[in-house]
């Protein structure tokens, strides 16, 4: 799935909510920031998008690498499927401050070019701005519809409870666009100096490590059929077991920050040893993407535990991999 233009998809984030900054502020050393949802990187979210630090109309993160897109001004903690994000995954303060502005009541749905009437300016969606004095603020985007627990004016602490993960506003998968302004300019947490050089620059402002990911495996399953993309990326194509006369057995695997050339292989394990394995070497960089192996089956299979193995290779190195499994039942 490549970005869409920045056209449709740029954040207008300074007319989501007006924000103030605290009476009396002294100059002050940049907030530390915590996670600011309630996941763990890597299991259960995922890094999609960095700052864009490319002058023009090309687009790459803070390490030169593909994870952005034109004008993008924040980073994207993103879920690994909409039941993911049903689910409940809840949005933190990533540090302390004053709620300056919130909005909340916009509806949680994929984007679709015509609906700019609807969203109408309001790209971030349901959101939360919190001032940190000195000139410091963060803003939360793309929340869930009705989760938004806390008001204007109130004082939080790192790890407040803010409300949910959603997909309102200008959004195409479920997660929690976070922007860090300094005097109302934009600022990668992970490069808070700039990066004309390929690497951080300056001390990342997260409070505990916060690990680059240049791509990888977001989930895996079995069907039995070929799944669409909409079923990958809503977390219904997996089945925890299947009869054994089902029509086809199949492994699908979805990943995100794949580049031209990597290596998608997928292999099956039958009870009794290797089943069907096939290797995708990728034709383009995107953003996300999914790919399937398997058989469709003319006599039932043999009863037992099928095992699935998905692995992402880079430049002859295993970069991401994941497995799975499903139970073939006698009935």
């Amino acid at each position: 799935m490549a970005p869409l233009p920045a056209r449709l998809l740029r954040l207008s984030l300074l007319s989501l909510l007006p924000f103030s900054l605290l009476p009396g502020a002294a100059e002050a050393e940049a907030p530390r920031l915590a996670l600011p949802l309630d996941c763990q990187p890597g299991r259960d979210c995922f890094l999609q998008n960095y700052v864009d630090h490319a002058p023009g109309p090309d687009a790459q993160d803070f390490t030169c690498g593909p994870l952005s897109y034109d004008d993008h001004r924040g980073t994207d903690f993103a879920l690994p499927s909409l039941a993911a994000m049903e689910a409940g995954v809840q949005v933190r303060a990533a540090a302390p401050g004053i709620v300056t502005g919130r909005r909340d009541g916009m509806i949680d749905r994929l984007y679709a070019p015509d609906e700019d009437a609807r969203i109408d300016g309001r790209d971030c969606g349901n959101g939360v701005v919190i001032d940190h004095g000195a000139g410091w603020v963060t803003q939360y985007c793309h929340m869930r519809q009705g989760s938004v627990v806390v008001r204007e004016g109130q004082e939080v602490t790192a790890g407040t409870p803010l409300g949910l993960v959603g997909l309102s506003g200008r959004s195409q998968f479920p997660h929690l666009h976070l922007s860090v302004r300094k005097d109302g300019a934009d600022v990668d947490p992970f490069a808070p100096d700039g990066a004309e050089t390929c690497g951080p620059r300056g001390a990342p402002l997260w409070s505990e490590p916060l690990d680059y990911v240049p791509g990888g495996l977001i989930s895996l399953g079995f069907l039995d059929a070929l799944p669409d993309f909409a079923q990958v990326r809503a977390g219904s194509a997996t089945r925890a077991s299947l009869p054994s006369d089902a029509p086809a057995l199949v492994l699908w695997a979805f990943a995100f920050g794949v580049r031209q050339g990597d290596v998608l292989r997928l292999d099956i394990r039958a009870p009794d040893g290797p089943w069907q394995s096939q290797d995708f070497t990728l034709d383009r960089t995107q953003a996300q993407l999914f790919r399937a192996t398997g058989k469709r089956l003319r006599q039932p299979l043999p009863p037992g535990l099928y095992t699935g193995r998905a692995a992402l290779i880079r430049d002859g190195e295993i970069l991401s991999q994941r497995t799975g499994a499903v139970q073939i039942r006698a009935d």
